[in-house]
């Protein structure tokens, strides 16, 4: 198999692999330790946990802390919902993460546009008395970068929240350091399934969601697991450490992929993009047929969350493709394990299934 499907998830790292073992231990050995238990195998499964806080917050602005979750998807809820905001302005093309918890919060938000290329302009016009904004670092299926500094600081000298989700940049971009609070997710940057985190800036207050037993700081009640949280932090560790390489690697991808798909039409903008996202279309394509011939490929015709709806990807008629566009779209996602050999073959044989279309 050629796995394309990167913004779906990413391979998980043999280091965060290697950094879960010793917590997925049996009886035979204290690994498997609550570590909220004040005995010493607890302690030591505490201590795990937040060395891969610290390895994971490395990842983000200095000045805020990080909250451990299930996922980004129950981050981006504490941040929403938690914040108490009730005026709310997100952009058009976010995942349905923020923009179902923003319509349940405020049915009546306003929705930031986007232009052809995909992005939000940093100028862009919200409501007096909006006292939370969200647009995200990276979307995850056109890779457009948004000006995410430029809106932020708007956001916060009017008083607003500003809420972020980075689960498709974090580990590959810098930070957003205009933000108050910043959604991740470990499957997203080599990690394992299960575990996310929220970053909240210093000084920002937060209502929990869930109630019990008080974790992290009041705010996230729950066992937390010591393996998941390693996994995490070793693989936010190895991001840190790799960017500067893994931009390289996925820059070199890019090209010689655009040069082997020039025959496709790209969606959104190519240079304000993270390259390791290719959305391309064309003309009458049976992107379904497509999924079908290349069963040894794996890649996505839009956003993975919406998989099988049937529905047209509402970013790609965000930005003016109509429903037919839209159904003719795929997305190739790549990244640090990807081979030059393994995408040249599978953009050959998309050409050449595409081509036996006609």
């Amino acid at each position: 198999m050629i796995y394309l499907d990167y913004q779906a998830t990413t391979p998980l790292a043999p280091e965060a692999r290697e950094a879960m073992m010793p917590w997925l231990s049996g009886p035979e050995a204290p690994g498997f330790a609550n570590p909220h238990s004040p005995h010493r195998f607890g302690r030591a499964a505490a201590a795990a946990v937040e060395v891969a806080r610290d390895q994971v917050a490395a990842l983000l602005p200095a000045g805020g802390r990080v909250i451990f979750t299930s996922g980004a998807t129950e981050a981006l809820n504490l941040a929403i919902i938690g914040s108490g905001a009730r005026r709310l302005a997100v952009s058009g093309i976010e995942h349905a993460a923020v923009l179902d918890t923003a319509r349940f919060v405020d049915p009546g938000l306003a929705i930031l546009p986007v232009g052809h290329d995909g992005l939000v302009d940093p100028e862009v016009e919200w409501p007096d008395r909006t006292d939370l904004v969200a647009v995200m670092q990276v979307n995850n299926e056109i890779g457009t970068v948004q000006p995410v500094d430029r809106l932020g600081a708007r956001a916060r000298a009017a008083g607003a929240l500003f809420v972020c989700d980075a689960v498709q940049g974090a580990g590959k971009l810098a930070p957003p350091q205009q933000a108050d609070l910043i959604a991740l997710s470990a499957h997203k940057l080599h990690g394992p399934k299960g575990i996310g985190a929220l970053w909240v800036r210093d000084g920002v207050a937060l209502a929990p969601l869930l109630h019990g037993g008080g974790q992290e700081g009041g705010l996230r009640s729950g066992t937390l697991s010591p393996a998941l949280c390693a996994g995490f932090g070793a693989a936010a560790a190895l991001a840190n450490a790799r960017m500067a390489e893994d931009s390289a690697h996925v820059e070199g991808l890019w090209q010689a992929a655009r040069v082997t798909l020039a025959g496709f039409t790209l969606n959104g903008s190519a240079a304000a993009r993270w390259h390791g996202n290719l959305n391309l279309a064309r003309e009458g394509l049976d992107v379904v047929r497509l999924m079908s011939d290349l069963r040894d490929i794996a890649f996505s015709a839009g956003s993975a969350c919406a998989s099988g709806s049937g529905r047209p990807s509402h970013v790609l008629r965000a930005i003016g493709r109509s429903d037919r566009e839209a159904r003719s779209a795929l997305r190739l996602g790549f990244g640090r394990y990807t081979t030059p050999a393994e995408l040249r073959e599978a953009a050959e044989r998309i050409v050449a299934a595409a081509a036996a279309q006609e």
